[in-house]
């Protein structure tokens, strides 16, 4: 006989896989809708793809002759910018090469169904939000094994992972907006924190080479989240553990330097480009876009009616509740986990525009969702209340869900959402069973 509880954490695995496949499809595959997969920032992410493997052009010059199709609809956005009068792309690379195998399976896909080979076709974008799925669910199941790690049954871990993705924003990004780069990001900083959390436990320098792979690529995709090397005395779990790991690493000087050779190595992909591109391997392609530290905006970053990360995802700002069973164990890693967030925050938020332009909710914090989510899973597991927490959990994946549709439909802006706006339309699920059904 089936055992639903013994077996919860692979049916939840499934549902999801289920869920997201089911709805990537019905949104996104049919018809032209195909058209939208890729967009916005996700054009410049994946535009290394078409210049090396399609048109061996990284001016980028040929899409100038793609967006004079007006079915590209979703081409307007252009992503190239000058350095020294040549041109780069403003993104960084480390999407496209998580993408690139699936970049040729759609290829292939154009070449047996006679589609053009122009890297826009059809198939190439459906097998983008195809690689967008595959990041989510390793994600999610890296997530699994970092939960087991610390000692969570598993019904608890089945909830922290179904809500890790439909409770946060992490679900828009798989089904409406696959093309962005955080999907991608949450599955590395995921598989950096297992072999980091498995290092710690038992220091091994293949781990430490998995964990540099990870983190090379992690920097790739998106440089300032080099800020998760901060995380290493969290991980540990306390000072002497911390420090043991530490020496070592450091007694052996040549695997040491062996072990951090693929983070070197993935890291000097971008500086490779730049340098074809322009003659210089150091260019910072966001030109006037810059960090201003001594201008963090901390509170709108976590609490503002426009993009805050504890409005459009309350479930984050519950789980921080189970940070005190961190402090019960070990205060060094109560203190290293709290302040490794806090940095984390503090940086996001000093980016010049620290809405992050057009978003649900703050989308950058997707690739830290893990260092929220052993939280959750610990509340849920200790707490006297875990019944009413679980409760909760369940009620604010709902929320999530219905913000999630609002945000598709326009009833919570884009980019210039207010409190006015917000309230008039808070859970106003009839507004959008309507759109639904027009849709549907």
């Amino acid at each position: 006989m089936f055992n639903l509880k013994k077996n919860a954490v692979k049916v939840s695995l499934l549902l999801t896989a289920i869920i997201l496949v089911w709805v990537s499809a019905n949104l996104k595959w049919g018809d032209e809708r195909w058209n939208n997969i890729i967009g916005v920032d996700g054009n410049g992410y994946y535009a290394y793809l078409p210049a090396v493997f399609i048109y061996h052009d990284l001016s980028f010059s040929f899409y100038d002759e793609l967006r004079k199709d007006s079915s590209r609809t979703d081409l307007s956005y252009n992503y190239r910018t000058k350095h020294k009068g040549k041109t780069v792309n403003r993104y960084f690379a480390g999407t496209a090469l998580a993408q690139m195998p699936f970049f040729f399976m759609g290829h292939f896909a154009n070449l047996l169904t006679g589609n053009p080979l122009d890297g826009y076709s059809v198939y190439y974008l459906i097998f983008i939000q195809v690689a967008t799925l595959f990041y989510a669910l390793l994600g999610q199941f890296l997530l699994v094994l970092i939960l087991r790690r610390f000692g969570l049954s598993g019904t608890v871990i089945a909830i922290v992972v179904f809500a890790a993705v439909f409770g946060t924003s992490l679900f828009h990004y798989v089904v409406d907006e696959p093309s962005m780069s955080h999907v991608y990001s949450f599955a590395f900083v995921n598989l950096f924190v297992l072999a980091f959390l498995d290092y710690f436990k038992k220091p091994d320098f293949r781990l430490v080479l998995l964990g540099m792979f990870a983190f090379g690529m992690v920097v790739l995709i998106r440089p300032v989240n080099g800020l998760l090397v901060l995380s290493l005395p969290f991980l540990a779990g306390d000072a002497k553990t911390f420090r043991k790991g530490m020496h070592f690493f450091f007694r052996k000087p040549l695997p040491a330097l062996l072990s951090v050779l693929p983070a070197v190595l993935l890291a000097s992909v971008q500086l490779v480009i730049y340098k074809i591109q322009t003659g210089d391997f150091l260019v910072y392609s966001y030109g006037k876009l810059t960090l201003d530290l001594t201008d963090a905006r901390l509170w709108k970053f976590l609490f503002s009616y426009r993009k805050g990360l504890f409005v459009y995802t309350p479930l984050l700002f519950v789980s921080l509740f189970g940070s005190k069973y961190f402090f019960k164990k070990s205060r060094f890693q109560f203190m290293t986990w709290g302040a490794f967030l806090f940095v984390v925050v503090y940086v996001l938020s000093s980016w010049w525009q620290w809405y992050y332009g057009g978003s649900f909710g703050s989308r950058v914090m997707i690739d830290y969702y893990v260092f929220f989510t052993i939280p959750l899973g610990l509340l849920l597991e200790k707490s006297r209340y875990r019944k009413a927490f679980a409760a909760w959990v369940f009620l604010l994946i709902l929320v999530c869900q219905i913000q999630t549709y609002q945000y598709r439909y326009g009833y919570l802006h884009w980019s210039d959402m207010n409190k006015e706006r917000y309230w008039d339309n808070f859970l106003r699920v009839d507004k959008v069973l309507n759109d639904a059904k027009k849709e549907w």
